[in-house]
Formats: C-alpha cells, sequence, structure tokens
C-alpha cells in the first residue's frame, strides 16, 4: 500500500487489533463445555461438533462468496478481495465481544463454535454496506464504519431477537436489511457534489472481472442455505435448507429471464446473474423455517428474482441521478428490498401461524407467543403469550425500527467519515487498485487504463 495512505493510519489499524488482545484478554474465556473436566479435557468417542459443517459453509460465504462477488469492477479486484478479507477478520472479532458483552456471565463472555457463526454473520452485514460503498472509501475510512456498525448491529439484534421476540433465523430484518440501509446512509452523506455527480471512470467491469464476480456469485448461492440455517435445529433447520433452495432456484429462473425481458436487445445482463439470482436466499430468510410450504419458497424466490431484477435496472440509476446516491454492488437490490419483503412475509405467516400448523413447535419458533411462568425465585420466564396478530404487528415493527437503526446510525457514521480527519478519496482515485495497492504491473495497469 502507498505512503499516502498515512502512516498515522495504519498504526491506528494496529492499535485498534492490540486493543482487541487485551479486551480478549481480561472478558473471554472457553464456554463450560469447552473446559477440562476432573484434570483432563472431555474427550468422549462420540463427541461431535454438529455446526462445524454449517460454520466451514458460512466461513466461504464471508470470505469467498462476497470477496469475489465485489471483484467486478475493472481495475478493483485487490482491494475487493483484500479489504473484504480485512474487513471481515477485524469485524469478526469485534462482534464476538460486542455481541458477548449482551450475554457476559460473571463479567465474563463464554466463547465456543456458536460465537464465530454469530460473529461471522455479524461481519457479513459490514461487508453488505461495503458494497454499497466500494471503491469510493479508503481503507481507514473502512475501518472507522465497520467499528461502529458492528456496535449498533449487535444492539438491534439484541433488541430485536431477544427482547422482541421475533422470528429472523436467516437474518433478513437483522443483517441484510440492516446493512443495506445503514451502507445507503453512509453513501448518501457521502455523495458526491452536483458537478461530480456522474459514474466513476472506471465504475464498470471487463470480462474477466465479471467471471471473478461470478465465481463469487456461485459459491454464495452453493452456501446459502447453510446460512440461513445455521442457527436452528432438527426439522426447522431441514425447512429452512429445503426452503431456502428452492427459493433460490426459483428466484435464478425468473431473474434470468426478466433480465432479458427488461434488458437492451434482450440480451441477458451479467449484473442481474451475479446478484439478482441470490436474491431469493434473503427474500426467504425471515420465514425460512415456517411452515411456507415448498410452493410458498418457489413464490418468494420469484418475487424477489422480480423486484431485484426491475432494481438494478430502473431504480439505481435513478437513486443516482435524482439522490447522488452510489451503490456501487447494488446491496439496495440485492439485499435491502428482499430483506424488506422478508420481513412482510414474515407478519404475514405469523399472522397465520396456529397451534394446529405448528403443534408444540409453535412456542419454540414463536417464543413470544409463549405464555409467560413464573419459577421457584418468582422470576418471570417465558414468552409474552401474544397472539398471531400481534405477533405479526411485531414483525413488522421490527423491520422499521431496524431500518431506522440503520439510516440513523448510517447518516452519523457518514458525518463522522466526511470529517477533516479523515482522508476522502478524489473523483480521479475512485475505484483504483493502485492508490492503497502496489500493483505487479503497474506499468501495463496505467497503460491499459490510458488506452480505455
Amino acid at each position: 500500500m502507498q505512503q499516502n495512505a498515512g502512516v498515522s493510519g495504519y498504526i491506528l489499524l494496529l492499535t485498534v487489533q492490540f486493543v482487541f488482545i487485551v479486551i480478549f484478554g481480561i472478558y473471554t474465556d472457553y464456554d463450560t463445555d469447552l473446559q477440562p473436566k476432573n484434570g483432563t479435557v472431555q474427550a468422549e468417542e462420540n463427541f461431535v461438533i454438529p455446526k462445524y459443517p454449517h460454520f466451514q459453509d458460512i466461513h466461504v460465504m464471508i470470505f469467498i462468496g462476497f470477496g469475489f462477488l465485489m471483484t467486478f469492477l475493472k481495475r478493483y479486484g485487490y482491494s475487493a478481495t483484500g479489504l473484504n478479507l480485512f474487513v471481515a477478520a477485524l469485524c469478526i472479532q469485534w462482534a464476538i465481544l460486542m455481541r458477548g458483552f449482551f450475554e457476559m456471565e460473571h463479567r465474563t463472555i463464554r466463547l465456543s463454535l456458536a460465537n464465530i457463526i454469530g460473529a461471522d454473520i455479524a461481519a457479513a452485514s459490514v461487508l453488505i454496506s461495503m458494497g454499497a460503498l466500494l471503491g469510493r472509501i479508503t481503507p481507514i475510512q473502512l475501518l472507522i464504519m465497520g467499528l461502529i456498525e458492528i456496535v449498533l448491529f449487535a444492539s438491534n439484534e439484541f433488541l430485536q431477537i431477544e427482547l422482541m421476540k421475533i422470528v429472523d433465523v436467516g437474518g433478513s430484518i437483522t443483517v441484510h436489511a440492516f446493512g443495506a440501509y445503514f451502507g445507503l446512509a453512509v453513501s448518501f452523506i457521502l455523495r458526491p457534489t452536483k458537478e461530480n455527480a456522474k459514474p466513476g471512470e472506471l465504475e464498470s467491469a471487463s470480462y474477466t472481472s465479471d467471471i471473478f464476480a461470478m465465481v463469487g456469485s456461485i459459491f454464495l448461492w452453493i452456501f446459502w442455505p447453510s446460512f440461513n440455517s445455521a442457527l436452528v435445529d432438527g426439522p426447522e433447520q431441514e425447512r429452512a435448507i429445503l426452503h431456502t433452495y428452492l427459493s433460490l432456484a426459483a428466484c435464478t429462473v425468473t431473474a434470468i429471464i426478466i433480465s432479458a425481458l427488461v434488458s437492451k436487445d434482450n440480451k441477458l445482463d451479467m449484473v442481474h446473474v451475479q446478484n439478482s439470482t441470490l436474491a431469493g436466499g434473503v427474500a426467504v430468510g425471515s420465514v425460512v423455517n415456517l411452515m411456507i410450504h415448498p410452493v410458498g419458497a418457489l413464490i418468494i424466490g420469484s418475487f424477489a428474482g422480480l423486484i431485484s431484477v426491475l432494481g438494478y435496472r430502473y431504480l439505481t440509476p435513478k437513486m443516482f441521478e435524482k439522490g447522488r446516491i452510489a451503490d456501487t454492488c447494488g446491496v439496495h437490490n440485492l439485499h435491502g428490498m428482499p430483506a424488506v419483503a422478508s420481513a412482510l412475509f414474515s407478519a404475514i405467516f405469523a399472522y397465520f401461524a396456529t397451534k394446529d400448523a405448528y403443534g408444540d413447535s409453535l412456542y419454540t419458533i414463536f417464543p413470544g407467543m409463549k405464555n409467560s411462568t413464573i419459577d421457584d425465585n418468582e422470576m418471570i420466564i417465558g414468552g409474552f403469550g401474544r397472539s398471531s396478530e400481534k405477533q405479526a404487528a411485531f414483525q413488522l415493527l421490527a423491520i422499521l425500527i431496524t431500518v431506522c437503526i440503520a439510516i440513523v446510525g448510517g447518516l452519523f457514521t457518514g458525518f463522522v467519515l466526511k470529517s477533516p480527519t479523515f482522508k476522502n478519496l478524489r473523483t480521479h482515485e475512485l475505484h483504483k487498485d493502485d492508490i492503497y495497492w502496489e500493483t505487479p504491473d503497474h506499468q501495463e495497469y496505467n497503460r491499459d487504463e490510458h488506452l480505455q
């Protein structure tokens, strides 16, 4: 990376990692099940780690799927994959701590594989926001954004899941909607002036970069069922896998057909194929473990493919032309709108949830509908005894609160990043690797750029 990045900025990055080490040393320890017992480590022959395959799949999505999906810019491949690796590695550590602070026992955060899975999912929200700002902010700004966003993400997640008892197994509300609208709010504050409100010279793809991006898309497509099912077990998990797969399949077919219908000369648009084919995984996220039935998953996936392609074709250009809101990766179309749709679907299915349809699992899936009880210490435990109508209202309230927190937090973060304290990229520095990377083909890099 070049010297003009500022030595002080990189010292700040190293300082943050050092602070993480200190906090981990003070506040974290193994979960009880991982502690040695009777002087020896528990080593039963039948001991297994049931969630490890899901962890592996989600890990691939975070570091390969998201990273390569963002390589579509023809001169930003180093940054797309490299900064994705950097941001994810940093935010995973920060997310472990921030999420753990809400679950501390005797001032100690107990760590297990579940914490790592949750941290990976939390990091996804930052990577979604990064997609909206891809090529438009510096690594230091990206760091600050990630640190602020994880604090707000963890707070909102605790509010929605633990306090409001909403249903959002696939994270459409707490992850996708939050990340998308947080990033768009930051982008709004960092928007270019009217004089410079035009697409950057390098804000386009090449034949090769689009192929690399497609690799990331395929990885995300393949492993998305694990992302949506990692937080549940048993029949719920199997339904989640089934529904996600069907939704993705229907979304892919619909998105590709709609792409041909709305594109110039009825030719397929690679942007739609890379991104809109994934929208079904987002749209089904909040209902993925519910009794939506296979046909419901197909309908949701088809609807997601439709609105995502139309968003890329018509809405994203209008957002830039009218509001100067740059959305480099189109996260509003892949994550934002499908997530809002998922929340609406969750309210509909919650409204019709009955004991006859779900049996005893009704109160496991909808903990807010469980009646509260009083234990021996006269402490109130359990749910809130909500009706299905109230649970539906809470699902709608959840997406409203999440979007509001994301937008307000994003606006605040945007003002912080826009302050003179941080370097802001100028127009000719946008979407270029060689601003912060040593490129081995520097002369050829500049020559190709000049020819274009």
